[in-house]
């Protein structure tokens, strides 16, 4: 079952960067899949590492791309990405202290950033790599 399901309106027409905003949803999915066979807490650890992992990968290359091509709004950006791994380690610390009821709302947070940051945040920088040439 998809806890968030990838649509057309999230793509930012960058096939690299889609791809990769694919699996952070796959990430999501796959915590809620953990959830409903009631082992999030199981995997919750791993989990959260998993999106570390693949958001700072992910944001390093969508950043440098921008940087490449003069983005004029990469300081926004660059900060909302902060914001977010921030967050994330706040529940990555939360949990290696022994939190372990914290699936809920990690797999709350995700799902709502992720979807308001793909629509919003990337789609302004959509038009602009388009109009660069990159697809």
């Amino acid at each position: 079952m998809l806890f968030l399901e990838w649509e057309e309106k999230y793509s930012v027409g960058v096939e690299e960067l889609d791809k990769q905003h694919k699996v952070l949803v796959d990430i999501l999915n796959e915590l809620f899949d953990a959830m409903l066979d009631r082992k999030g807490n199981e995997v919750l650890g791993k989990m959260i590492s998993k999106m570390l992992d693949s958001t700072r990968a992910h944001f390093s290359r969508e950043e440098k791309l921008m940087e490449k091509y003069g983005y004029p709004d990469l300081p926004l950006q660059r900060n909302e990405h902060r914001l977010f791994i921030e967050k994330i380690l706040v529940f990555k610390s939360d949990f290696d202290g022994g939190r372990k009821l914290l699936s809920v709302k990690i797999i709350t947070f995700f799902k709502t950033w992720l979807s308001q940051h793909f629509s919003t945040a990337d789609k302004r920088y959509a038009q602009f790599f388009y109009e660069k040439g990159l697809s």
